[in-house]
């Protein structure tokens, strides 16, 4: 009889809410068939059966939270695996690798990849969150050369330790609850709640995305002392190129305002790093990443959710464009992985779509800053003594005053301007 634990499912995750089983009591599966599928505080993810067999035992329904660790469910194995196939060898050197003991973690595609390439997974090296594989993995294993990374492919192990991680790693009780596990939080007073007596209440439990905004975005504001800097920038040659573009590539990759934004940021990272960083409580030490993956708040049905462009100084203007698409298109329709929301270093929202001037928002710890940016507005402005009327965006930069001061969020935003202003700054800096 074989238990499955809920695996490690992604960096800081340590619970789901189970959605739905795919199976019952009774049922034969077979070995990569859905399981199940849980609702992370990242994102919706379908956990593939690791061994062939007949399900004996499920151990959650669904609207259950279940704790990574937790005996998931029990399966009477099979006398075979159902997947037939020789043990693939492969060599490092003259060392021949050791197969894995415990279940591997990978998507069902992944999987599936592995079996029409003759690659036995169970004896690749994982590099995604929590030791998942990928689909670059397998490419690295088949060449002979797990002890190599891709390019700018960070591992879980190498990753500077978050603001706070030490406390986050610790069971919360309570969104309200400070992050060791307590109901209360010295000097902070906590509100009583109205009773039945008072009037008619609705209780709605916090689960699963929702709870993780609520925890993560209380933390950040204890943790992080924020500051904000307000501007205005004037997008109107941007504008214009942004629509003859479209226009003339009608029906094939459209460029939204926010890829120029992400073009500019990214270049502005690079003349000002302290907003590409994190403070590591543990060293007392500011980290600073010399790589540039930028997520973009997305509503969804499920949520707030931020997918990240890695490497978006290797991308052009389209690329992003074709980035941002993808992503938000697989954010609302539940699809993204929870490699696509991690480990961004500087993120941009974005609420001018929905309405609004100048936003505050909160930092993504374990980041030190977001932009946030409101809606475009045709303005009267003063140009070399005459009032015109130019395409507005306004802007705000929330900080992490413990790495930056005001004087380099001034010189930051500055520089983002120059290069939303001047389309000849753009082009040969972008």
């Amino acid at each position: 009889m074989f238990e499955f634990k809920l695996p490690d499912l992604g960096e800081g995750i340590h619970e789901g809410e189970l959605i739905q089983w795919h199976v019952k009591v009774g049922d034969k599966i077979n070995e990569d068939d859905p399981l199940c599928d849980m609702e992370t505080d990242k994102a919706a993810v379908t956990i593939p059966s690791p061994r062939a067999g007949v399900i004996a035992e499920l151990n959650a329904n669904p609207g259950d939270t279940v704790q990574v660790g937790h005996v998931l469910v029990k399966i009477e194995e099979a006398g075979n695996s159902s997947v037939d196939g020789e043990v693939t060898e492969k060599l490092v050197g003259s060392q021949a690798l050791e197969k894995k003991q415990d279940p591997v973690i990978a998507a069902p595609a992944t999987r599936r990849k592995a079996r029409e390439r003759g690659i036995d997974i169970d004896l690749v090296t994982g590099t995604g969150p929590g030791g998942r594989i990928t689909p670059e993995d397998l490419d690295v294993f088949e060449k002979g050369a797990t002890d190599e990374m891709p390019d700018h492919d960070h591992r879980e192990t190498d990753r500077q330790p978050d603001v706070g991680t030490d406390l986050q790693a610790r069971p919360v009780t309570g969104v309200g609850a400070d992050l060791s596990g307590q109901t209360s939080i010295p000097f902070l007073e906590i509100p009583r709640l109205p009773v039945a007596e008072h009037g008619p209440v609705e209780r709605i439990p916090f689960r699963s995305l929702r709870k993780k905004t609520a925890v993560k975005t209380a933390s950040a504001s204890i943790l992080i002392p924020h500051v904000a800097h307000m501007d205005e920038i004037d997008v109107t040659g941007i504008e214009a190129e942004r629509r003859k573009y479209n226009a003339r590539y009608e029906g094939q990759v459209k460029l939204t305002l926010l890829g120029f934004v992400i073009k500019a940021i990214v270049s502005a990272l690079k003349d000002w790093p302290m907003f590409n960083a994190s403070v590591d409580l543990a060293s007392n030490e500011i980290v600073h990443k010399l790589y540039y993956h930028i997520g973009f708040a997305a509503d969804t049905p499920r949520g707030l959710v931020v997918p990240v462009i890695r490497d978006a100084d290797r991308k052009s203007l389209a690329g992003i464009g074709h980035r941002i698409r993808d992503l938000a298109h697989k954010a609302r329709e539940g699809d993204i992985t929870i490699e696509e929301l991690s480990r961004g270093t500087f993120t941009i929202t974005n609420v001018g779509a929905i309405g609004g001037t100048h936003v505050f928002p909160i930092i993504n710890t374990p980041e030190s800053a977001i932009l946030g940016l409101g809606r475009v507005e045709k303005k009267p402005v003063v140009r070399d003594g005459e009032i015109v009327i130019r395409d507005i965006l306004p802007v705000t930069l929330c900080f992490d005053h413990r790495v930056a001061d005001g004087a380099q969020a001034a010189a930051f935003v500055n520089t983002l301007r120059r290069l939303l202003e001047d389309r000849t700054a753009f082009m040969v800096n972008t």
